[in-house]
């Protein structure tokens, strides 16, 4: 590979905003804000909306969302099965 064209890679959090739940890991991915970490160190953190610890097919609570009453309307013609 050539020398100085990859970005940096080193560890960064990630913060789900969603469950306030947080994991360390490695990314390419910077941030302005830091955040100090439970071994003490002080790393930069990125904000996430969602991950799999909040995400519905991962905690199991999927949702429909019924927009005109689409959902009724299959269950009449297709019958609830």
């Amino acid at each position: 590979m050539k020398p100085g064209i990859h970005p940096a890679y080193g560890p960064v959090v990630f913060r789900d905003t969603a469950s306030s739940h947080a994991f360390l890991t490695r990314s390419t991915m910077t941030s302005e804000k830091t955040i100090e970490w439970e071994d003490g160190e002080t790393y930069p953190v990125v904000d996430v909306e969602i991950s799999s610890v909040s995400h519905p097919f991962y905690t199991g609570t999927a949702r429909v969302l019924d927009t005109a009453g689409r959902v009724e309307r299959f269950e009449r013609r297709y019958g609830a099965r």
